[in-house]
């Protein structure tokens, strides 16, 4: 089976590398890092103009209603610039919960202000010591309100609204809560990658309405859409620490002659490509899985999900040391990258979620060919 990219999905992703290349240059990052700002937004209202975040919201609710692979094309460009962008939470999380569990008012109202970058949506499902996914929400929705507390939340700080996991009639379902309101109190809290803020949000009484459609079966769907995204995000910043190092030690003298001539770099660099390049298979799979083979999709995106992480992880770490001491520095790139692999490695889980994940999905396949 052929899962090069389409002639479309290729001018997709130039399109975005182009735009991205000119507007989140490493510099801009540094700048937004000086401000203590949490996003860049003027990136984000051109984002949506150009229809990239509208990409996988259906047409009837002013987006392009594009396949997953599509939309991971615009993850593995975005990974690759390390945006400041709130594109995970928002549009891969959020927008997707809506699309699949809410109801035709609640899709109409909220679906074409994600499209159009008018409203920012955060995705609520960890509880700080209770674990990124607690069998039983600590969340309650009743009488309309939400109480409790879920932590860390990705770009809350900036997000009008939020889609909550909670519990409901003792089961696992969403609810849609306006974050500007009484009843909810939004903490920021001290992030490792300064470009992706994080906080704590306690809801007390904070009026909320459920998505009628969601069950712990949907949210498990929504889950592993997401992890193909952020696989294909990993993608992309894996290359580019690749292609990073690559130059660094091409450029970089040492007793008169380039590093890379004579230091064992080159190997270092080859064997985290080839992990790369797994990574991507996993994830273009992944990725038609989502919509051509929806019974695949758990042990895809598992796979998906570990595979990106092991190639991300090992690109981020040897790119700081190719640049030796220099690496450490705010004036280098490298850190960029090593903040944003460690929090990535955590917004959808620990590795150990997602192992779980792959052996309950094989198991599962292996039953049914029994």
């Amino acid at each position: 089976m052929n899962f090069d990219l389409s002639d479309e999905q290729k001018m997709l992703a130039e399109q975005a590398r182009g735009l991205l290349a000119e507007r989140a240059p490493y510099d801009r990052l540094r700048e937004l890092v000086d401000a203590g700002a949490e996003w860049d937004e003027p990136l984000w209202r051109e984002l949506a103009e150009m229809g990239f975040l509208g990409a996988r919201i259906p047409e009837a609710y002013g987006g392009l209603g594009l396949a997953d692979l599509d939309l991971g094309v615009i993850s593995e460009e975005l990974g690759r610039a390390n945006c400041a962008l709130p594109f995970f939470s928002s549009i891969v999380c959020a927008a997707d919960a809506l699309a699949v569990a809410g109801s035709e008012a609640q899709k109409a109202v909220w679906l074409p202000l994600l499209a159009s970058g008018e409203v920012v949506a955060a995705f609520a499902n960890a509880e700080g010591k209770t674990g990124w996914r607690p069998a039983k929400p600590g969340v309650r929705f009743a009488g309309g309100e939400l109480i409790g507390t879920k932590t860390p939340v990705a770009d809350a700080g900036i997000a009008g609204v939020a889609i909550v996991v909670c519990a409901h009639n003792g089961r696992e379902t969403l609810a849609l809560v306006k974050l500007d309101q009484a009843g909810v109190t939004r903490t920021r809290l001290d992030s490792f990658d300064a470009l992706r803020a994080h906080y704590r949000i306690d809801f007390d009484g904070a009026k909320a309405e459920l998505l009628d459609g969601a069950d712990s079966d949907v949210i498990d769907g929504v889950l592993n859409r997401a992890a193909v995204q952020a696989a294909f995000e990993a993608v992309g910043a894996a290359e580019a620490c690749v292609h990073m190092g690559r130059d660094y030690t091409m450029e970089r003298q040492m007793f008169g002659r380039p590093l890379a001539s004579y230091q064992a770099i080159k190997h270092k660099l080859a064997d985290i490509l080839m992990a790369t390049e797994l990574a991507r298979s996993n994830a273009y799979y992944a990725g038609w899985a989502a919509n051509e083979a929806p019974d695949d999709l758990p042990l895809a995106a598992a796979a998906a999900r570990l595979s990106s992480l092991e190639a991300f992880g090992a690109a981020a770490r040897e790119n700081l040391q190719v640049h030796g001491g220099i690496g450490y520095t705010f004036e280098a790139n490298c850190h960029f990258y090593y903040r944003r692999e460690r929090t990535l490695a955590l917004t959808l889980g620990p590795k150990g979620y997602w192992a779980d994940q792959l052996v309950t999905a094989v198991r599962a396949q292996d039953g049914e060919a029994a």
